[in-house]
């Protein structure tokens, strides 16, 4: 440990509750992202200091349409918002905003072993199924954790299958302190309850992978449609029936209120109904329970203005406590020197953003 390290680690006040989680803008939200990721961000808004941002950069591995990425990037800005997420409690930006996490990536890279991310999940499945893999996909870990470090996060929400990540954070992390004394803030995974449990349409995990999705916002006539064509089972109308078994039962208990969710569970086991009936209510339940959120983004979508101000300030925000950090991190190993080093490791941001 360096001498600069410690009078960076004595200098550091201890870290407050700060929650940091990112969503892609790879295609439309659907139920399984808002029951498995943000209604867990809206919860946590209020636990303390809360970042969450739209990886742009991390969609550039799957969306190479630039048009499309950003229609993506502000379809996921109103869809956050509408949903809930309030910008005078959380700060919302775009990834890219940030080019200070770009930076922290190459520190980072320095002390990364290529074995590790040779382990990781992503670039180990593509290459098994002997898919091709660029070094975006390759080094996708180390700019997670880049996202992670530069806002001194000590809470990240994510489901089982990112917990790895989180583990490769905290790897990357205490090398980099190990060499050049305590510059990062150590995450702790926070998992996400019944992420995992959103069925799609054919009864597998919810998602775009499996085209099995129901988005959000998507029109009420077209979603009837999908839900009407949910698989089910073939036993017959009369038979009795387990709810906690079926994954039709399932989607409607994530929408319904307490009291129908209990009066269909005992239709469930009494038997003598079908599966239609069950379709329809799930898509009443579905529609009313997002009432409120499609109103939002009605409102939203008549004033781009404000979204845009949101983003806008957003990154400030977000900008000056990366700063902080990558300022950090650039003394602890070497790379700013003085009063010359302030100035190469660039002037604290003006508060007015990233967003042109």
């Amino acid at each position: 440990m360096t001498a600069e390290g410690n009078d960076a680690a004595a200098a550091r006040p201890p870290a407050p509750t700060r929650v940091l989680s990112g969503i892609q803008p790879t295609g439309r939200f659907h139920w399984g992202n808002y029951f498995g990721a943000i209604r867990q961000y809206i919860d946590l808004q209020t636990a303390g200091e809360s970042y969450y941002f739209i990886a742009d950069l991390h969609a550039l591995t799957t969306v190479r349409e630039p048009d499309r990425l950003r229609g993506l990037v502000h379809d996921a800005a109103v869809d956050l918002v509408a949903l809930g997420l309030d910008p005078d409690r959380a700060t919302l930006f775009v990834q890219s905003d940030v080019p200070e996490v770009t930076e922290l990536t190459w520190l980072l890279m320095t002390v990364t072993p290529m074995g590790l991310l040779e382990r990781c999940h992503a670039y180990k499945d593509k290459k098994t199924r002997g898919l091709p893999a660029d070094a975006g996909l390759f080094t996708y870990p180390v700019l997670m954790s880049a996202d992670i470090l530069a806002y001194d996060a000590t809470i990240v929400p994510v489901g089982e299958d990112q917990v790895q990540h989180i583990e490769v954070c905290r790897d990357l992390a205490g090398t980099f302190n190990h060499l050049y004394g305590e510059v990062f803030t150590l995450p702790k995974p926070r998992l996400v309850e019944g992420g995992a449990r959103v069925p799609g349409t054919d009864g597998q995990k919810m998602s775009k992978s499996y085209d099995n999705t129901l988005d959000v916002f998507e029109d009420l006539a077209a979603q009837k449609k999908k839900i009407m064509r949910i698989t089910t089972d073939s036993r017959p109308m009369e038979e009795p029936k387990n709810p906690d078994d079926d994954h039709l039962f399932a989607l409607y208990a994530l929408m319904a209120p307490e009291s129908d969710r209990l009066k269909m569970a005992d239709l469930y086991r009494r038997g003598g109904f079908g599966y239609g009936e069950v379709k329809k209510a799930l898509a009443e339940a579905a529609a009313q329970f997002f009432a409120e959120a499609r109103a939002r983004r009605a409102a939203l979508e008549a004033d781009p203005q404000r979204i845009e101000a949101i983003l806008s300030a957003g990154a400030g925000r977000a900008q000056a406590k990366a700063r902080d950090v990558l300022d950090r991190a650039r003394r602890a190993c070497g790379l700013a020197r003085g009063k010359a080093g302030k100035r190469l490791a660039g002037e604290k941001p003006s508060g007015k953003g990233g967003r042109l």
